[in-house]
């Protein structure tokens, strides 16, 4: 029986899979299916990410991308806003019902007359072939249901929807209020790709590719589902997965055949906010402990960026209104990884200096 998977060697295999134990020259996309899609409430995050990956990232090749429409921006996984490819986004948004109806019951509560399925349909038909800025679309659902409160109106849209954030908010240089379109709409017409119990297989191989070796828990976490661990069964008696014995004997699942490193030099990275690596992770000790997590806790739930050496959290960094980035450590580094953490500093400045 293989030897128990080190700690180091836990972290390791992840910031392998991440690419943040060191940048790769490839296509931005290839890059962004590897790590199945990144978390993109705030739209700057994924540049951020991307450039802690990918050598020489150019933000032009994202916008690109969500311009010519190969990747969008919706509410998937957790009902959190994801960049995906676009083929993927639509099976995965049939994986994501589970997380979008527990939030469609909290506001139909809210409701006083309405039904959610009245406001679907309005909803569909103010959006149907076009897109429409938020504030419009509750202006216009207020006038046909008077009774409710905007906020209810289009949370329960974009619940019962599959509704795309659309450019120019997302690209690099742009902002402005979010403008919905109906992923038909905005993509073309499909089917989900694959659907059911072979979707939720897929959605755990793309996890695992990206992610593992990982504890049931973590791909629950993740993904915003249950009931998980018989498929992982299932998988392991076909050979597509193996158990993986984890430090103090946990129990891990990961790819069968892809290689798990042991130790090596691991460096200094900026991690975006809300990256994966920390956020959503039930197996975040393997880059930081449970101390650390709560130091860096706030009160609204963000998840700040993140100084990462030699595969640990230390602390957080923001860049300032003057384009400086300032860290805060929240525990010492040897003195040998400072000029590291000085170099990734200015490679970052560099990033948030660049113009579309």
């Amino acid at each position: 029986m293989p030897a128990a998977l080190t700690e180091r060697a836990w972290t390791t295999t992840l910031l392998e899979r991440q690419h943040l134990a060191a940048r790769i020259d490839e296509d931005v996309i290839e890059v962004l299916d590897r790590c199945v899609g990144l978390q993109s409430q705030d739209p700057r995050a994924a540049f951020v990410a991307l450039a802690s990956r990918v050598e020489g990232f150019d933000p032009a090749e994202l916008d690109g991308l969500m311009l010519d429409r190969t990747v969008v921006r919706m509410a998937l996984l957790r009902s959190t806003v994801f960049l995906m490819d676009a083929d993927d986004a639509r099976w995965v948004r049939t994986l994501a019902e589970p997380a979008l109806a527990a939030e469609l019951r909290i506001h139909a509560k809210r409701l006083v007359t309405a039904t959610p399925e009245a406001i679907t349909v309005a909803a569909r038909d103010l959006l149907d072939g076009r897109s429409v800025g938020v504030r419009e679309m509750g202006a216009a659902l207020r006038e046909r249901f008077p009774d409710e409160t905007v906020s209810t109106l289009t949370a329960i849209a974009r619940a019962m929807l599959p509704l795309v954030q659309v450019p120019p908010r997302g690209l690099w240089r742009s902002g402005g209020a979010v403008t919905y379109a109906l992923l038909d709409d905005w993509v073309g017409p499909g089917e989900p790709a694959v659907t059911g119990d072979e979707a939720r297989k897929d959605l755990i191989r793309l996890y695992l590719r990206g992610f593992g070796p990982a504890s049931v828990a973590a791909i629950q976490t993740w993904a915003g589902l249950t009931r998980l661990r018989p498929l992982l069964d299932e998988m392991d008696r076909d050979w597509e997965v193996e158990r993986v014995t984890g430090p103090d004997g946990i129990e891990l699942y990961d790819l069968d055949g892809l290689s798990r490193d042991g130790d090596r030099d691991l460096p200094v990275r900026l991690l975006a906010p809300f990256d994966h690596v920390v956020t959503a992770n039930a197996d975040r000790r393997r880059v930081m402990d449970d101390a650390m997590f709560a130091a860096m806790h706030t009160p609204n739930g963000r998840v700040p960026g993140t100084v990462l050496v030699d595969g640990r959290v230390v602390g957080t960094w923001a860049p300032g209104d003057d384009g400086r980035v300032t860290t805060d450590l929240l525990r010492p580094i040897p003195a040998t990884r400072s000029r590291d953490l000085s170099e990734e500093v200015d490679r970052m400045e560099a990033f948030v200096a660049r113009r579309g």
